[in-house]
């Protein structure tokens, strides 16, 4: 979570799990740690090394359950002195399909795909991991994530469509800055063994989503079609996302985590991302 190191620097000394040496990660004040969560035998340097873990690997995208949460936990309990708080940035995904109802965090977990299954396999080890250590662990459960340059605007350009509006899912989204603040504020904030929704105010659904991007952006609106045949133009991850509709709160979050929100709704994220045209592609 790059855009939330200024915040985390300013506040704690921070320490990072990379892959491969990054001289930006240097710069910013950075101490890296060279590791790989597939490679348990390189993870021996992260025991009893901190007090708080954010942590923002996703699953691996084939199998059943998380190895890499399974790893991390099981070298940082190696330690006398274990983590007293953790923050793990999960999906909204692992909610299932809710029908457009409103999704507060106390809802059923009905994960459908493989995908969102392994996220809950990953928040059921944590939070299990957490009772047992005494550990705070902080899960927020982020919807689609945008930002100026990561803006779905090659999918407008492709002509891939959307559904018809008698057919449509209602889709949810978060700012990345808003999310990076977040995680911020959970790790200072967040309460023990507790959920977050982090979305915005925005009550959208997918159609009206591209539709606004194509406008914005000068690209001709995405073709309208009905979910059948929807089936068979699109791929099945893209299709996954359009067959779950549901509508987060998000008071938990703010009420708990005192989070203000830069980026209210998606209008606001996409007027900011105007004002950078080189960042949006």
């Amino acid at each position: 979570m790059r855009r939330a190191l200024p915040a985390l620097t300013r506040r704690w000394r921070v320490f990072a799990l990379v892959r491969s040496a990054d001289p930006a990660l240097s710069a910013a004040g950075v101490t890296q740690i060279i590791g790989d969560l597939d490679q348990p035998a390189t993870l021996s340097r992260l025991r009893g090394l901190a007090q708080a873990v954010l942590h923002s690997a996703p699953p691996p995208s084939e199998g059943a359950g998380d190895p890499r949460t399974k790893r991390l936990l099981a070298t940082l309990g190696r330690s006398r002195s274990l983590p007293r708080s953790l923050t793990y940035i999960s999906t909204t995904g692992v909610y299932g399909d809710c029908g457009g109802a409103s999704v507060p965090e106390t809802r059923p977990l009905t994960a459908k795909s493989a995908r969102a299954r392994r996220r809950v396999a990953a928040e059921t080890r944590l939070r299990h991991t957490a009772c047992r250590w005494g550990m705070r662990v902080s899960i927020l459960r982020a919807p689609g994530i945008y930002a100026a340059e990561r803006l779905p605007l090659e999918r407008i350009r492709r002509g891939d469509p959307v559904l018809l509006p008698d057919e449509d899912s209602y889709t949810n989204h978060i700012h990345a800055e808003d999310l990076a603040r977040a995680c911020v504020s959970a790790l200072e904030r967040g309460r023990a063994n507790r959920s977050y929704n982090i979305s915005d105010d925005s009550d959208i659904r997918m159609g009206d989503w591209f539709d606004k991007l194509a406008d914005a952006f000068g690209l001709p609106r995405p073709p309208r079609v009905t979910r059948a045949e929807a089936q068979t133009r699109l791929s099945p991850i893209l299709l996954s996302f359009m067959n779950e509709s549901r509508r987060l709160t998000n008071t938990r979050m703010k009420r708990e985590l005192k989070l203000w929100l830069a980026y209210p709704t998606v209008d606001d994220g996409i007027a900011t991302a105007l004002r950078n045209p080189t960042c949006s592609g």
